[in-house]
């Protein structure tokens, strides 16, 4: 089995014509790494992707696996398995044929081949199919062709391009933790590209969320989760709401003209926005001491979660998710409600007008969250 590989991509960059498809990226993998490259359609990473395999040649910058450019190699010399979002297996060939194809095009004894080929069935738990057709098989099963076809060459660089995009929710879940597991226990150093926020969250060792060619953030999911470095990243990882408003010590003014009480005191001022995960909010009583009031205008029962549509005095909508289940479960609340929201210093993040964080000087009060009354 070959050794993970470490990978670095120093100061990447690729155009097309005058576009900045991906722009001055730097990034370092260690070997056994999974990064995934999360972000929404046209932020770059699959470029990113592209160039790494080989497909793109970048426009600037440097490639290095284990310390050595790969930009003058091509595609097939790389040494990287690659599963692509089509799975774009052969459709003429049998899965052990689909999965022997890299082998045989390295020109292994047919007997290594053979075992090697087994190996990765039984891997990915279709030994009993290795006669059948990519027809004839499920999304996922032709997705764990895909993945064992991909291992089968002992690859130094696992390339993950949307894997499980085709595949519905709850196999699309199974198929992620079976890839983590044989990532982990092989050790082989991945990048996957996703625009899935949950399935970037399940899989990772470190994400990296990307907007306009640009990186945004790069840590492990509670860094991004928890400390978002602009409001970009808080909107993307968990969902925060964002207001905008002016920034006046313990108040953030909204355009409306109604003030949103900190929770915590801060003292600059000018433009700012404030980002607070739907889950950080309570419906609470009494309003006279809530961050902001509001009105319901749609309460929807999820199972697992209660989430609530609120209507703010200011004009904007926000959104409350809390427990569906258990003791703490949240009381719902009818449209037409009027509620008082409730978070404390440490749920609230809060961005100056360059996007920069802005830290609070010290914190007020906290306002615990309590069960909220119905109406």
């Amino acid at each position: 089995m070959s050794e993970a590989a470490s990978l670095v991509l120093d100061r990447v960059s690729r155009r097309f014509g005058d576009l900045a498809a991906v722009a001055e990226m730097s990034l370092t993998i260690p070997p056994g790494e999974l990064v995934v490259l999360l972000g929404p359609s046209g932020c770059g990473k699959t470029t990113t992707l592209r160039m790494i395999a080989g497909f793109l040649q970048p426009t600037e910058g440097d490639i290095r696996l284990d310390g050595r450019s790969i930009l003058p190699l091509p595609a097939h010399r790389r040494e990287m398995g690659i599963v692509f979002q089509s799975y774009a297996l052969f459709p003429h060939l049998s899965v052990a044929r689909n999965v022997a194809f890299g082998l045989e095009m390295r020109r292994m004894p047919k007997s290594d081949i053979a075992a090697q080929t087994a190996e990765m069935l039984r891997l990915v738990k279709l030994h009993d199919l290795a006669a059948r057709l990519p027809r004839e098989l499920s999304g996922g099963q032709q997705q764990r062709v895909a993945l064992a076809r991909a291992l089968a060459i002992h690859p130094r660089l696992l390339l993950l391009d949307e894997p499980l995009s085709n595949l519905d929710a709850a196999l699309r879940a199974e198929m992620a933790r079976e890839i983590r597991l044989l990532q982990r226990d092989r050790g082989i150093t991945t990048v996957m590209v996703t625009h899935d926020q949950a399935e970037a969250m399940a899989l990772a060792d470190r994400l990296v969320v990307m907007r306009d060619g640009r990186v945004q953030q790069s840590g492990r999911q509670e860094d991004l989760y928890e400390r978002p470095a602009n409001p970009f990243v808080a909107s993307f990882i968990g969902g925060s709401n964002l207001l905008a408003g002016r920034l006046d010590a313990d108040r953030l003014v909204l355009a409306e003209g109604a003030a949103i009480a900190l929770a915590g005191h801060y003292s600059a001022g000018g433009p700012a926005s404030l980002a607070v995960r739907p889950e950080s909010i309570h419906l609470a009583w009494p309003e006279a001491s809530a961050r902001i009031g509001g009105e319901v205008e749609l309460c929807t029962y999820l199972g697992a979660t209660i989430e609530h549509i609120v209507r703010l005095d200011a004009g904007s909508s926000v959104v409350v998710r809390g427990p569906g289940l258990g003791p703490g479960a949240t009381s719902r609340h009818h449209p037409g409600t009027r509620v008082a929201l409730h978070w404390s210093a440490a749920e609230e993040r809060l961005f100056d007008a360059a996007d920069a964080p802005v830290a609070a000087v010290v914190a007020s009060e906290t306002i615990q969250g309590e069960k909220a009354c119905t109406d």
